[in-house]
């Protein structure tokens, strides 16, 4: 993609690699377009681009991350795989064209204003402790940011100083009910009152500060094509917070869940017993690398772990147990990339491959890798 002219100042360095942020713009490039936002910079900086052009950007990210990883996904896509009616020649970036407007959590900085001797609502700057007050945002659902204001109001109707708090952290479910509120310093979180959703006719209930989807339409999607995948009657999902992948395109299979996190341990259990399936799912607490023997006898093997990728033991043991099918969903394609190299190495094909883009106007973006043993 072609770049405008710009001064950068460095970054940071992580072994070959540098980041670099912006100073100031010499020469816009052509097809520039002007942000919503004041602070996009931090909260979503892709706004400067025309959205066909982020997909198409987004699509030659993903790809040329996984060339560095001596993988091909054109090449690998390109070659028909025997047995199956499900691949496709073209790697593409999903969306719902929903640009704006569709984060449902938000934490925001409160930021106390000298000339107007008060609290404001701000944002923190990309890697900098300072921060920028904001009235408007445009990444998050407008029910979120309206609580956030009324918040504020509030707080300085009563007189308060923004140094007594750590951040205000809002969540709205599809409906658009708001639960959250403000963290104090040097005291434990609260307890907010849970949210609901249905994903693929299962509800879940979950805490606002706790671990689920920001883009649920988004998710929907990538669920969809996920659950063309799943392969055989046994299925397994590692790193499963609280079960939003395996109970919602798995349920009517013999299925297991593996987290780490207990409280998301107990959200999962809750929201097995309120899917009501027979079998009933297994809820294993336990990181996926100590539940390596839940493996051996899987047909389906569904992973989503966090931005460091698989834990190498797990790797080992899925290239050990030779399963029918890994579908490995991830929020970072560099270790995604590392890890399917090495099942590709050890005897796995790559099946299907397809970008989703859960985080429109950032460079974030998902990407579904679904291999199977030769």
């Amino acid at each position: 993609m072609s770049r405008s002219p710009r001064r950068l100042k460095r970054g940071e360095i992580e072994r070959r690699e540098a980041e670099a942020l912006v100073e100031s713009v010499l020469a816009k490039y052509p097809k520039r377009i002007e942000p919503r936002d004041e602070q996009y910079e931090s909260t979503s900086p892709w706004q400067v681009l025309e959205y066909g052009d982020e997909l198409l950007a987004k699509r030659d990210l993903v790809l040329e991350i996984f060339r560095k990883n001596n993988v091909d996904l054109l090449a690998a896509l390109a070659k028909p795989v025997t047995g199956t009616a499900l691949a496709t020649a073209d790697f593409t970036v999903a969306t719902d064209n929903q640009e704006y407007f569709y984060r449902n959590k938000m934490e925001y900085a409160l930021y106390w204003c000298n000339d107007e001797n008060k609290i404001r609502l701000a944002v923190h700057k990309r890697r900098s402790y300072r921060k920028l007050p904001i009235t408007s945002s445009s990444i998050e659902r407008p029910e979120i940011l309206a609580k956030a204001l009324e918040i504020i109001d509030d707080l300085n109707a009563r007189g308060e100083e923004a140094r007594k708090y750590q951040s205000l952290m809002l969540r709205c479910d599809q409906s658009g009910k708001v639960s959250g509120g403000l963290l104090e310093n040097g005291k434990p979180h609260p307890v907010f009152e849970p949210l609901s959703d249905e994903i693929l006719g299962q509800r879940y209930s979950y805490s606002p500060n706790g671990f689920f989807q920001i883009n649920l339409p988004m998710y929907e999607v990538a669920l969809l094509e996920m659950k063309r995948w799943i392969l055989g009657d046994s299925v397994l999902d590692l790193y499963a917070g609280v079960g939003t992948i395996g109970l919602s395109i798995a349920r009517d299979k013999k299925l297991t869940l593996v987290e780490l996190n207990a409280s998301a341990v107990a959200e999962m259990q809750a929201n097995i017993a309120s899917a009501a399936v027979i079998p009933e799912p297994a809820a294993v607490l336990a990181k996926s690398e100590d539940a390596l023997s839940h493996i051996a006898d899987k047909d389906t093997v569904i992973v989503d772990p966090p931005r460091a990728g698989l834990h190498r033991d797990v790797v080992d043991e899925l290239l050990k147990q030779k399963t029918k099918r890994v579908i490995y969903l991830s929020c970072n394609p560099t270790t995604q990339a590392r890890d399917v190299k090495m099942l590709v190495d050890g005897g796995y094909r790559i099946e299907f491959a397809k970008a989703f883009n859960f985080f429109p106007r950032t460079l974030h973006i998902e990407n579904l890798v679904v291999l199977g043993h030769k």
